[in-house]
This record gives C-alpha cells, structure tokens and sequence, in this order.
C-alpha cells in the first residue's frame, strides 16, 4: 500500500531528524572577542548573519540568581551572593557551576523536568473500587532525583527505565525503581490495550520525539511511522507483566515499625485470602450446579453460530458466557472420538430435532444396556438413561446436569470430613473420589483444561456485586496499607517477561476484536531500516531499550539535549520537544543542535558537563534586557541576541517561598507528602502527593505539567486566581509571617539593616535608596500600630431565648462542645446543663424548653439586601413538633413557622442588613423537648446595593458548616512588607 505523501523515502532521507548525528566543527565567525566555548561561534553565525550582535553580558548577581535557578529551582542566599561578588579570580562562576551541580537540589530541580516527561503521579487515575494510590511511586521519583544527582550516563539512565530487570545489578537493586518510567501511567480501568499504547507514547515521544502511537489505527499520516511498526512495540508490552510480589529496594526508613507493618499486612492478607477463597468456592461450586445448564447453552448456542447472539443466550439464562465458550471449545475436542461420558450426549445431539423423539428411544436403550466392550460407557452415565428415553435435549442437558451436580455434592462432602478430620488427625487431604465412575465425572469439572475450572482472573466474573464490592475493599485496604503505613519497606514497580512472549497482530482500525496480520516485535522501520532483525530475547524490552539507548540512533541525544536546553533557554532549539517528525517545527540552529548531542555522546552521555557548557557560554550568560529594533527583526528571539527573563514554576515560587521565609525543609526522598492542607508542608515541591484524577487547583492555576501523558514543556499562563493566591492564601501568609520573623531580620537594630537583609534574602540585592525611603516611610507610619480585628466566622452555633415582645433573641450563647459532626452543651446528650440542644450541618435539636432554643447565627459581612431559603422539616410522628424562626438583629422577627411530622419552605425574600448585623435560625421545642430532631439548612443570598444582583454571594449552612477554627491573625506591619516583596515580580521571575 502506498503511504501518504509526507511519509514517501525522499522526505524521510531528506529530513533532519532522521540523518545520522554529525560533528560540526564551530563556524567562523567576525566578532573573535565574543565567546567562551564552541556553543558561542553556532549562535553568533546566526546573529552575524541577520547584521545582529548579541546582548552584553548579564551582572554577577543576575548570573547566580539565574545560575542557581537554573541548576537547583532555588533562589541563592545571601551569603553564596556576597561570596560571588567578593570572588575576582576568571574561574569564579565556574566555581558556582560546578557547586550547584554537585549539590543534591541539584537532582531534585532536574528530576522534576523528567517526571514531566514520565508524566509522573502517586495515583492511577479513575480506577471505580480498587486503591487509587500506588504504594511505590516514590521510590521511582527518588531514583529518577538520585540518577541525575549521581550523573548516571543518560543512555543507562534509559535502559535501566525500560529493562532494569534485564541487566546485571548485583547487590544494588535501586536501579529496579527505574520501571516506574513504563508502570507509573494511568490504569484507564485496567484495559490493557490502553495501559500498553500509554506506555508506547512515553517512550516513543518521552525519548524518541516521535508520535508513535498516531499509527494505533492506521499508517501515520505524516512520518514514516507504519500500523505495523506500532504494534511491533505492542508485542513487546504485551509480553510483559507487573508481579504482584514486587522487588525489595531496601529496608524500611523506620525499621521500628517494620514489624508493625507485617503483622498488620499479614491479618489483611489473611482475610483477603480467606474471604477471596470462600467465595471463588461459592462460585465455582454454583457454577459446577448448573453444568446442565451449560451443556445445553453451549449445544443451542454452537448452532446459532454467532458469537453475540450465544453471549446474549448465555447473559438471558443469568449464565457466563465465557464459561459457555469453553464447553462449546472442549465439547468440539471431544467431537469424533469415544467418550465414556460424553458419547451419549454427542449421538443425541447429531439426532435431527424434529425427528429427536424418534431416534432417542433406540439410542437410551443401547447406551442403557452399555454392551460395546470396546467402547464402554460410563455406568453412571448409562443409569440415567435407563427407562424412559429424553424427550429432548433439554431433558438430556438435565440428566447430565444431575449427575455432575452429585458428583461435585459428593466430593464437597468428602473434602468438608476430611478437613475435620485433619484437624484431629493430621490426615492428608483426599485427591480423588471412592467410586472410579463418580471420580471420572468428577475430573471433567475439575481437570486443568476443565471448563468449570477457571483460573482466579475469570472467576470474579462470576462473582455478585456485593461479593466483588468487598473483595475490592478488602484489596484496597491492602494496597493502602503499603502506600501509607510509615514502616513499609520501598518497593519497585518493575515489569518482567511473560514466560512465552506475544506476538502481536494489527489491530485493524485499532479494535483489539479485529485482529489482522502477524508483525513481529521490533525497532521502528524509520530509525533502523527496512531489513532490520525482530528482537530475540523474550520480550524484547531490552533489545528496544538498547535500539534507543544507541549511539546510531540520530534521535535519542536530539531530543535530550534539545529539552536541556529549553529549560535553560525557556525555548528549545526545536520548539516541539517531543516532536521531531516530518511536521515538527525545525530547529533554529541545527549545527548547534547536531555539536550537543555529539558532545554529549562524546563526554559518555554526562547531563552534567552538558550543563556546564551552556552555562559557562556568552549566549547564557547575555543580559535579558531588550532592544526595540532587534525585537521587531526577531520578536521570539530565536536567534539569541539575548536571554529570555522566564518567570518560576510552580515548584520553584512554592520553595522559594518556603526558602526565603525560613521554612524549607530539605529531608530527601520518602513518600509523597500533602502540599496543600494545613499544616503546610515545608518539604521541597517534588516530594508533593500528585493526585492524577483530581490534580489540585493551585496545580492547574500554576500551570503544573497534566500527569495524564507525557509533557513535553509547560506553557505559562496569567490569570487572576494566581494572583489572588499569592494575595490571600493562607500559605503565603504564614511564609511572609516566616520571612518578617527571622530572627536575624527581627533583632536587627536599625529600621534600615532589618530592611536590606529583607531586601538581600528576597532579591539577592539591597533596596535602592528610593525603595528604602518608600519602605521606611510605610513602617514608621504605622509602628506601634495594632493589628486589625480579624472578621468573625460567617456561622456561629449556640442556644438562647426569643422574646416575643421584642421580636428577637435576648441572649445568645456559643455551644462549646464539637463531636466532628455536632456541635453541643458536652460530650453527652442530654447535657447536664443546656439539655438536648444540637446543631449539625443539616440540623440539630432545640433544648428542654423555652431558655434552650437551638439558634444557627449568620454575621453579615457587609451592607446589603438578604433574601432567604430553606425547608424546615420535622420526621417523627410523637411529640408536638417545633417552631422555626428567622430573626434580625436589625428588624427583628421576619419569620415563623412550626411543623410537626411535616415539612414547610422557610423563603423570606428581602432582609435590609447592614455590616456586622445577626441573622438567627431559632428552633425551640414548644411544649417539650419528646422526639424534636429536624432539618433545617438554610441558604442566604446577599447582594449589594452599589454593586448589583450580579455579584450576589450565597452561604450555605449545610456546606460552610465546620467546627472548632482558629480565626486567621492579621498581618503586621512587617509581616504586610513581608508579604509586598514576596508579591513582586522581581522575586517571580529571573532574568
């Protein structure tokens, strides 16, 4: 078949990517000044040739804030500045360089721009029922931190992701965490074909750049990328599997606990076993009760002869049809040749049904009678069909399916004695029935190739919803054990070789059911040619491992050096770095791209030295300012006349922020850690739980990289939620209090030193004589000032009294005791002092009487006009019910309503409130306080005069209700300086 246009061999040989790596030798260029390595002639080729010259060289603070931003995600300190700025000698920043790269913020800066590529989660995605969590997602994280940290050559760090299992390891096993790389993906509810093209891309565009699985369902329409050639890699994954018993890494980080953990592991897996067990048992048993059944299905269903119309039989007789398909394909085994059981069945099937009544009366009576010596029958089988002959092949169906049930009735009851006699005895478990004729029906249900004999993956088909619900859960609790528990040991998340390999068919149009031609498993046509060997060994994960681990391979280095230098550059030399097909956006520099990848290969794949070329050339270190003209000749500097100022990530503002306050915690590796509830992790951002179904918000508003595929770079985005988290969070506030509160800020003397160190530690810089008046004159301003009250809590939960007089409440007092769910007088109902009153999210219960009314208080946090909705409600037929009413502290009784086994809408449309204004929900008990539980959780909307219905809030009583919270402090003045400088641009960018 002819391929499409784009994919013909002249564009493919033509195509940059697809030619060997060559070794340029540096152009020579006019301006010889300009310069520090071969990285500065490529570059300045370009710019001469355009009539450009390249930016002056950045200052020495911009070069080592840039530097350690670049290398670690870290903003330098103080004291790594003035030491930089105190060093005259020429190898000064190369002594920076080499510094950081050595330091272990290196690997964790580094590690995380790979993760994105591996599209690296600690959970699976939407998996209905079982454990979303995988236990062991961070030992493949601390592998891929401690490979870059340790330089491991970059075509073993390759190898070692996608074959660790393969190579000769020796004691050190770490390296077997590195399989996280293929097994970390989404589940996609465990549909193989799905998991195996996720891992298809991760490795073809992660470390290929090219869009392999495009071809899932036909030829790709523009790279040389055949439907074959995809499902040759699919033959590899599709020949490997995850064991369930994974490979140790080590001992546990609490060895303490360890024990801990295996008792609790071994009781859960205990009663996982035995429940599963039990209930495979049940079904099997069941199942084996109705071969009758089966039998017959699977008769009416072979003449059917159509797949679907015999699942649809087997599905309207509540029977599996999986089940049915492997009696049709033993009974088929079994067809030509004597059966002792199954002659019988086979002579009355072939009768013609409409003649069935005139041949079965000959065919019981000669299998009855069981005279052919050579060809005997089973007795039992003969018995059955002494006397009256079958009417039909239902009634043969049925008699068959009565001696298969007794003789499962008589093995059960054989093995239920045994085991009780094993118990007293130590007698040894029974493997065959007494009567050899019972043993014989027997063993056709229970035989390794019986179709009642199912393997554990297809027995759960057979399982109901309620047994399959608890076996989940009981799986899940131990799946959560291992990714919680602090004593379990690390663990990797290897894959291994099937014991036969799989050889793949074409999937045709991608549907699994339509298989089409055979290919074998091997590397792709583009890369190693149309004569290229299929793979050999096993699955031939290690042969595809080395194929693009290969120096020949003139894609791997590309695409590695052209991703290092985006995250240095803020752009790739090719702007889609994972795309280098025949519709990728072509290289600005190709020689330059060709001299890096040569010289990475060269230097035996060092990720290090790579980095410390670039770092160590004029073109990175050029100051980032503009320059209108060039900006008009080249507005997306692809030239690099100068250094793209690249605003912080979302790991680098969230640990510079913990860095400059104080707070970072620099422990290494471990288990995933919460980033965003209270009490806020210190831990550097990599160490974060990244949930892959429900990233956080302040992920996505961060525009961290989507876990559900491989991404090639992150896009920078702005929108308003970010600025208004760096406003308000709580987070942030608690590191601008860190950052103010450093003692070496704090007990500085003078207004002015305490302000430069500020300055210094948030922008490596001191303020210039215009920011320290601006600063002094906000401080002095407002010293000695106190802080603002914070705002009460919208809700508030206590009782009190109505007067009826006045039409409101005459006193209102706090509830003080919080269960989790209720707030009350104590820790028991009825309480000693205030009786039954209670308040929950949806309800409560008014006290004993009048003095005691449950009353539910809302604050007005503003001027506006309030409107009203609800439903109070009251179940209970006994008692006399209760009275609701809605109560402004402005206007008094705006409502009353009382219900007794009945419900009634509580809507007041319009209450005038002004700021600091009360509106209460009182419920009081009538005559008594006898079965008074209600409901009642009313919704209030407010809008604002000046601002419109448009810009309406609602509380909402049953979703804002909480307990016990500690009101936010305000800030200061120096904790709201604090918070100023971490707000600026200058801190969230580098230049």
């Amino acid at each position: 078949q002819q391929g499409p246009p784009l994919s013909d061999p002249a564009k493919v040989r033509d195509h940059w990517a697809f030619k060997s790596i060559r070794h340029p030798a540096p152009p020579a260029v006019k301006n010889t000044r300009w310069g520090h390595n071969p990285i500065d002639a490529f570059v300045l080729a370009k710019l001469e040739a355009r009539g450009l010259t390249p930016s002056r060289q950045a200052d020495k603070r911009t070069l080592i804030r840039r530097a350690t931003y670049d290398l670690t995600g870290l903003p330098p300190t103080p004291r790594e500045v003035a030491d930089f700025l105190a060093d005259q000698s020429p190898e000064a920043f190369a002594g920076v360089v080499d510094r950081l790269l050595g330091s272990p913020r290196y690997g964790e800066r580094w590690g995380r721009h790979w993760l994105d590529v591996a599209r690296y989660a600690d959970t699976k995605g939407y998996v209905f029922e079982e454990e979303r969590r995988y236990a062991y997602a961070y030992t493949y994280r601390d592998y891929v931190i401690r490979s870059f940290n340790e330089d491991l050559p970059f075509n073993r760090f390759i190898i070692e992701q996608l074959a660790a299992d393969q190579l000769e390891l020796g004691e050190d096993k770490r390296p077997l965490a590195a399989m996280g790389f293929l097994t970390l993906g989404r589940r996609f509810l465990n549909n193989q074909p799905d998991i195996i093209d996720d891992r298809i891309d991760v490795v073809s565009r992660g470390l290929l750049g090219l869009t392999v699985t495009c071809a899932r369902c036909h030829d790709h329409k523009y790279d040389p990328i055949p439907t074959r050639d995809y499902y040759s890699l699919y033959g590899v994954f599709a020949s490997c599997n995850e064991p369930g018993d994974k490979p140790l890494l080590g001992t546990s980080a609490l060895p303490a606990r360890y024990n801990e953990y295996l008792a609790e592991r071994q009781k859960r897996q205990e009663e996982l076993k035995n429940f599963r067990e039990t209930k495979e048992r049940e079904a099997l048993t069941q199942m084996r009760q109705r071969t009758g059944d089966y039998l017959l299905t699977a008769f009416e269903g072979k003449r059917l002869d159509d797949p679907s119309k015999t699942e649809a039989l087997a599905r309207e007789r509540k029977l599996d049809p999986g089940v049915v398909r492997h009696w049709i394909s033993r009974l088929d085994e079994w067809t030509g040749q004597h059966h002792p059981i199954f002659t019988p069945w086979f002579a009355f099937a072939a009768a013609p049904e409409k003649d069935f009544a005139t041949h079965a009366p000959d065919l019981a009576e000669r299998f009855a009678e069981n005279k052919d010596a050579e060809k005997p029958i089973n007795p039992l089988v003969a018995a059955a069909f002494v006397g009256n002959p079958p009417a039909s092949m239902t009634e043969v169906a049925q008699r068959y399916g009565r001696l298969f049930a007794e003789a499962d009735k008589q093995w059960q009851e054989l093995q239920d004695d045994q085991k009780k006699s094993q118990a007293a005895d130590h007698v040894a478990a029974p493997n065959v029935l007494p009567d050899a004729n019972q043993e014989a029906l027997r063993e056709v249900l229970y035989a390794g190739n019986s179709p009642a004999n199912l393997p554990a993956d297809e027995i759960r088909r057979l399982f109901d919803v309620p047994t399959g619900q608890k076996l989940r859960s009981l799986q899940r609790q131990l799946e959560e054990l291992d990714a919680t528990h602090p004593g379990a040991p690390p663990k990797a998340m290897v894959l291994e070789d099937n014991p036969s390999p799989y050889t793949a068919h074409v999937f045709v149009r991608g549907n699994p059911n339509s298989p089409g031609p055979e290919v074998p498993r091997q590397f792709l046509s583009a890369i190693s040619g149309q004569n290229r060997n299929p793979f050999r060994k096993g699955s031939g994960r290690l042969e595809l491992a080395r194929a693009i681990a290969s120096s020949d391979n003139p894609l791997t280095a590309r695409v590695i050096v052209n991703r290092v230098w985006l995250h240095h550059f803020g752009a790739g030399l090719v702007r889609t770095p994972s795309d280098f097909g025949l519709r990728s956006d072509p290289p600005t520099h190709p020689e330059l791209l060709d001299f890096l990848a040569a010289y990475l290969i060269d230097e035996d794949w060092s990720l290090k030295k790579l980095h410390r070329l670039i770092l160590l050339s004029s073109a990175w270190q050029q100051s980032s300012d503009g320059d209108s003209r060039y900006a008009q000749l080249d507005p997306d500097n692809r030239l690099l006349w100068k250094m793209n100022r690249q605003r912080l990530d979302f790991e680098e503002m969230r640990d510079s922020l913990l860095a400059i306050s104080g707070k970072l915690d620099l422990v290494e590796g471990g288990h995933a850690v919460d980033m965003i509830g209270e009490p806020f992790s210190g831990r550097r951002t990599v160490y974060g739980f990244v949930e892959r179904q429900n990233l956080p918000n302040l992920f996505r508003t961060f525009d961290f990289a989507s876990p559900d595929t491989t991404s090639p770079q992150r896009f920078a985005t702005t929108v308003p939620q970010q600025a208004l988290f760096l406003m308000n969070s709580p987070f942030v506030v608690q590191q601008a209090r860190g950052f103010a509160g450093r003692a070496e800020f704090k007990n500085c003397v003078r207004l002015d030193e305490r302000i430069r160190r500020l300055y210094e530690a948030a922008y490596q810089r001191p303020p210039d004589p215009d920011e320290l008046k601006v600063a002094l004159r906000f401080l002095e301003a407002r010293a000695g000032e106190p802080p603002a009250s914070p705002d009460p809590p919208p809700w508030r939960y206590g009782y009190g009294e109505f007067d009826p007089t006045t039409g409101r409440v005459k006193e209102f007092h706090l509830l003080h005791h919080f269960t989790g769910s209720t707030w009350q007088g104590g820790d028991k109902l009825p309480d000693e002092t205030v009786g039954w009153v209670s308040l929950s999210a949806s309800g409560g219960h008014p006290g004993n009487d009048q003095l005691h009314a449950a009353i539910r208080r809302w604050t007005a946090p503003r001027d506006g006009t309030a409107s009203i909705h609800g439903n109070l409600k009251h179940d209970s037929e006994n008692g006399d019910g209760v009275r609701g009413r809605v109560v402004s502290s402005r206007l008094g009784l705006a409502g009353d309503w009382t219900v007794h086994h009945d419900r009634q809408q509580t809507a007041v449309e319009k209450i005038e409130v002004k700021r600091g204004d009360t509106i209460d929900f009182v419920v009081d008990c009538r005559g008594g306080p006898d079965s008074d539980s209600f409901s009642w959780a009313p919704t209030i909307n407010l809008a604002c005069p000046d601002t419109g219905a448009a810009l309406t809030r609602t509380w909402d009583a049953k979703d804002d209700f909480n307990g016990p919270k500690e009101l936010p402090q305000p800030l200061d003045a120096w904790e709201k300086f604090a918070q100023v400088l971490l707000l600026s641009n200058e801190l969230l960018f580098v230049d």
